[in-house]
């Protein structure tokens, strides 16, 4: 069995090799990964996920794929029964995938999930609530309603709202969506190699404290440094509908989008 991981980049950081290494390395990813910056792989298989799994067997023929997270165990037995076509004698037909139970790599809460994955640049953005409307490439002070409906975002302060991402630009802007699902993702950097923007997360309003993520802790305090995936809210249950507000200390922060698990 050879593994080889393909990184396709969806966000403009994702094109930098030293941001992909480090993600590697902290990611403990062991298999090779090709760099695919100009899509080449991604159209060579005319991909349209991320992630999506492709299974080969030993004449190179695609005889399995899986797009999206899930279905652990069917590529497991997919696995076995090419290895055991392939020749390869012992090979046991009784392994069943762990799947981890935290941090990142944690399968969604499929049955409590109801926000979908949403872009915060104007480009791909939907559902934005901020009273005064879109304003575009230029700062602008916007103003958050009083309150949001499921799966609409909000921006307050002095941002400017860009194709890909919402940029900040001064100390003590806030971003807000409401959701529904177990699992607050972000996909944020700070905006420069060597600054770092503290963050507050709040719940309604309040510190999240039992349901704080991997990147901030029960008061809701964090930091945002290298673009990256950051968890900012894991509820234990019940799985209800809240509302994350997101406030930073510094400017230069760059949000792109919001995932949900």
């Amino acid at each position: 069995l050879v593994v080889i991981g393909v990184h396709t980049p969806e966000f403009p950081f994702e094109h930098d090799e030293a941001n992909v290494r480090r993600a590697v390395e902290d990611m403990r990813v062991t298999w090779p990964v090709a760099l695919d910056p100009d899509y080449g792989v991604w159209n060579a298989f005319a991909n349209r996920y991320w992630p999506a799994i492709y299974i080969a067997d030993a004449e190179g023929r695609i005889r399995h794929h899986q797009f999206g997270e899930g279905e652990y165990a069917e590529c497991e037995r997919v696995v076995q029964r090419l290895l055991r076509d392939a020749g390869r004698e012992r090979v046991p037909d009784d392994l069943v995938p762990t799947t981890p139970t935290d941090g990142f790599e944690a399968q969604a809460d499929w049955m409590n999930l109801r926000s979908p994955e949403s872009y915060l640049g104007y480009e791909q953005g939907r559902n934005f609530a901020s009273l005064d409307g879109l304003e575009l490439d230029r700062p602008h002070v916007f103003v958050a309603p009083g309150g949001l409906r499921l799966n609409s975002w909000a921006l307050a302060g002095n941002w400017t709202l860009q194709p890909g991402a919402s940029v900040l630009n001064e100390a003590g802007g806030r971003l807000s969506f409401r959701f529904h699902a177990r699992d607050v993702h972000l996909v944020i950097g700070a905006g420069a190699d060597d600054a770092s923007v503290g963050i507050q997360v709040l719940l309604d309003g309040e510190p999240p404290g039992a349901a704080h993520g991997l990147d901030v802790d029960e008061h809701g305090r964090g930091s945002v440094a290298w673009p990256r995936l950051h968890q900012v809210i894991r509820q234990p249950d019940p799985i209800t509908e809240r509302t994350i507000g997101i406030t930073f200390d510094a400017p230069g922060a760059e949000a792109y989008c919001f995932t949900f698990g």
